[in-house]
């Protein structure tokens, strides 16, 4: 019983410390990113463009875009959503296995 409550401990702190993980990432995308967009719009503005073309330039959207995909990579791993291969998709799959070990075994009796 002590052996149970202690796996389940483990796992509970390994998920805590996988969403801390996921949370710094999302401050640290934040911050980063906000200071990314600032400097570049403020140099493209020193530059002689206006706010709105240094706003609406895809140099300014871009970290955003590419590492935000890695981002939600990172929460739907963390928040355990598998689209694709979930509990059904590994249900369909043992069983389809079981069914090909059977008739491989009653091919030889």
């Amino acid at each position: 019983m002590d052996i149970d409550k202690q796996n389940k401990l483990e796992r509970a702190k390994k998920h805590v410390a996988e969403l801390k993980g996921f949370y710094v990432h999302l401050v640290v995308y934040l911050a980063v990113n906000v200071f990314i967009t600032t400097a570049k719009i403020i140099g493209d503005i020193s530059n002689g463009d206006s706010f709105l073309e240094a706003f609406w330039d895809f140099e300014t959207f871009a970290v955003w875009l590419f590492w935000g995909v890695g981002l939600l990579f990172h929460g739907l791993k963390v928040f355990s959503y598998n689209p694709f291969f979930n509990k059904d998709w590994e249900e369909r799959q043992i069983q389809r296995y079981m069914e090909k070990e059977k008739r491989e075994v009653e091919k030889y009796k």
